[in-house]
């Protein structure tokens, strides 16, 4: 049996599949805020829940929105910033007596849809999450891509490519510099640039409603999105070729993306052909934790 976890900003998932990718049990709790002991207890609690009441041990594998520092194995890059600094690997290991297997919660978003998902056919996949930040994950052969600085799949904080007249003044992005990916394709950016060109201060699922109305500026906006995300997204296809790409976070909702990107797209590849699949994920906001559990695969 594999357990798998999600740990969150606000809730951390538990999943526990079977051998053939059967899901056996699936719950979650409320994550602490800002309590990094009580988020140890919390997962500590829901594995040993799970297992009493399955009656069975499993592996366990944890995906975090962070990643590992691979020189001192202390958190790094994490949103949840009571993890930052922590050794939650060594100390989840300590409470619960077995080794833990720990990702990027991105990198366990294309890991699941390359095992059983939308990429499983595929050699190379790469999941792009555009949700409230911009992240990705990077898997070949079934097997994640970590890197050198444990930082594989972070094209959300690469420039812009190509940057357009519309597209200055740079905006700042949290990470401290401008121009990220991420300051023009998250949920937040998407809003902020309708607010720049219209006035209306709304979210990315009434703008797509909008547009598929008819409201002219509604369209122009999400047109706008599409051209920039194909130019991101270029850049990614131009350096790992992949077979896949698997849209993930709430913007992956909107269907016409995959009607649009490979045009926006494929004009920025370098080839003479474009092959890559843009697809939605099969497992939807589920796949993160059971990446999370077959990390142990």
């Amino acid at each position: 049996m594999r357990l798998g976890i999600d740990l969150g900003g606000t809730k951390i998932e538990i999943i526990a599949l079977a051998d053939d990718g059967r899901t056996l049990l699936r719950q979650r709790v409320a994550t602490p805020q800002g309590d990094y002991m009580a988020t140890l207890m919390a997962v500590a609690g829901l594995v040993e829940a799970t297992e009493n009441a399955l009656g069975q041990r499993g592996s366990v594998g944890l995906g975090i929105p962070g990643a590992e520092s691979l020189a001192s194995g202390l958190i790094k890059n994490a949103n949840s910033t009571c993890l930052i600094g922590r050794p939650l690997r060594r100390d989840l290991q300590a409470l619960l007596q077995r080794e833990i297997r720990l990702a990027n919660d991105a990198n366990c978003f294309a890991l699941s849809e390359a095992i059983d998902g939308a990429g499983r056919d595929a050699g190379i996949v790469f999941g792009a999450i555009l949700g409230t930040g911009v992240g990705g994950g990077i898997v070949i052969d079934r097997r994640v891509l970590t890197g050198a600085n444990a930082i594989a799949g972070e094209w959300g904080h690469n420039p812009l490519p190509l940057p357009t007249g519309d597209d200055l003044p740079l905006p700042a992005c949290y990470c401290g510099r401008q121009g990220c990916v991420e300051a023009y394709l998250s949920g937040p950016a998407l809003t902020a640039d309708h607010r720049r060109h219209t006035g209306q201060d709304v979210d990315a699922s009434a703008i797509d409603a909008a547009a598929a109305a008819g409201d002219a500026a509604s369209e122009a906006t999400l047109c706008r999105y599409e051209e920039r995300l194909g130019r991101a997204l270029a850049g990614v296809i131009n350096l790992l070729d992949p077979e896949v790409i698997v849209l993930g976070g709430g913007l992956s909702n909107m269907a016409r993306l995959y009607r649009n990107l490979p045009e926006c797209c494929g004009r920025h590849v370098f080839s003479d052909v474009f092959r890559t699949r843009f697809l939605p994920p099969v497992h939807g906001d589920s796949s993160g934790v059971r990446g999370a559990a077959w990390l142990w695969n």
